[in-house]
């Protein structure tokens, strides 16, 4: 937009001093002020955007001057000005500076080297023309300024009404979970803490699967209580991010997957939206080893770049080169997160046997 109002000025100015040097006009020593207040008129138009008032008052005073020197070239500039000063909604300095300017142009004119008779004619002709003219460029910009204020508004209205609907399917789903999943979780978290209770009431050894059973009920529900709140738009609980790592770690330990955590580079803040992907990619995937994997290890890579955070998730699963891993819900979601970032996601077998998951989250972008 600024280039094209500079090269707009430009064609202004290149206008008006081809018309001043093809008008006649007496011989003067000012001459050559005159042109250059004739350019000055035109190029002052590059600021009509940033500063309409300074533009107004810049080009009236260049119209009045070079009229006062004898050179009758018409007031585009002044009239272009008032045009966005009206878009620009500064009303009352534009009429102001435009009853000046029509007051005092037949007053430089008669003032000018012009003869008696050219004067006289010269004067009443542009005042007629400069007020058919300053209506119509006032009006011009204050239609635009209205239509534009008009599409933003549309625009608006548009935005609320996504946002509305957004809401209310956020809050459909947050209740479906809420009715459905969650009412299924609690009964497996109450199921199991009765177990370990009446295991440990008859003085009897407490399975470890039983108790990872319950521990993975209860971050579970920990889990779906905190979607539920994001859901919700609820700003009282945290989502789950980068520092929840070393927890997520631990529990799965708690299943028999031993497990490493490694942080390369230099730690700093990330957005919340890729802090939250990548603690979900490192979440399906110790999921999907402990499930389908048969795996005992799994390394986890953080990498903090300048301008990307790189997660890669590793296990010595039984996975084997040249398999194909099946596309199930939770790859789907991983790539659907990382897409939506704008990042990039690998998951397959690794040469060496395990199965592996990379993901690279650009920070630019969202930051």
């Amino acid at each position: 937009m600024r280039a094209g109002n500079r090269i707009a000025a430009v064609g202004v100015a290149g206008t008006l001093l081809a018309t001043a040097l093809a008008t006649e006009h007496p011989a003067a020593r000012l001459e050559p002020l005159g042109y250059a207040l004739v350019l000055t008129s035109g190029l002052a138009l590059a600021a009509a955007r940033r500063a309409p008032v300074v533009t107004l008052a810049v080009t009236g005073l260049s119209v009045l001057a070079y009229n006062l020197l004898g050179l009758a070239v018409p007031a585009l500039a002044f009239l272009c000005a008032a045009y966005a000063g009206f878009r620009a909604g500064r009303r009352l300095p534009t009429v102001v500076a435009a009853v000046t300017v029509l007051i005092a142009l037949p007053l430089a004119i008669m003032a000018s080297p012009a003869g008696p008779a050219a004067k006289e004619a010269l004067a009443e002709s542009r005042g007629v023309l400069q007020i058919a003219w300053l209506v119509a460029a006032c009006a011009a910009g204050e239609a635009l300024r209205q239509a534009e204020r008009r599409a933003d508004e549309a625009e608006r209205t548009r935005e609320e009404t996504a946002r509305l609907r957004a809401t209310e399917e956020r809050l459909h789903i947050a209740r479906e979970l809420h009715d459905s999943l969650t009412h299924q979780i609690s009964i497996v978290k109450v199921q199991a803490e009765v177990a370990v209770h009446l295991a440990r009431k008859r003085g009897e050894e407490v399975p470890e699967s039983l108790l990872a059973i319950r521990e993975a009920g209860r971050a579970a529900t920990r889990e779906l209580r905190a979607t539920l709140d994001t859901l919700r738009d609820s700003a009282d609980t945290p989502s789950r991010g980068l520092d929840h790592l070393p927890e997520l770690l631990a529990g799965a330990e708690g299943i028999g997957l031993r497990t490493e955590l490694t942080i390369e580079g230099e730690r700093h803040e990330v957005p919340d939206a890729v802090a939250r992907t990548a603690y979900r990619i490192v979440q399906e995937s110790l999921t999907n080893t402990a499930r389908h994997g048969a795996a005992s290890t799994a390394t986890v890579r953080i990498d903090y770049r300048p301008d990307t955070l790189a997660i890669r998730v590793d296990d010595d699963g039984t996975a084997r080169p040249g398999t194909t891993p099946v596309p199930g819900v939770g790859l789907s979601g991983m790539r659907e997160r990382v897409t939506a970032l704008g990042g990039r996601l690998l998951a397959g077998p690794r040469t060496e046997g395990g199965f592996t998951v990379q993901a690279e989250l650009p920070l630019e972008r969202i930051a």
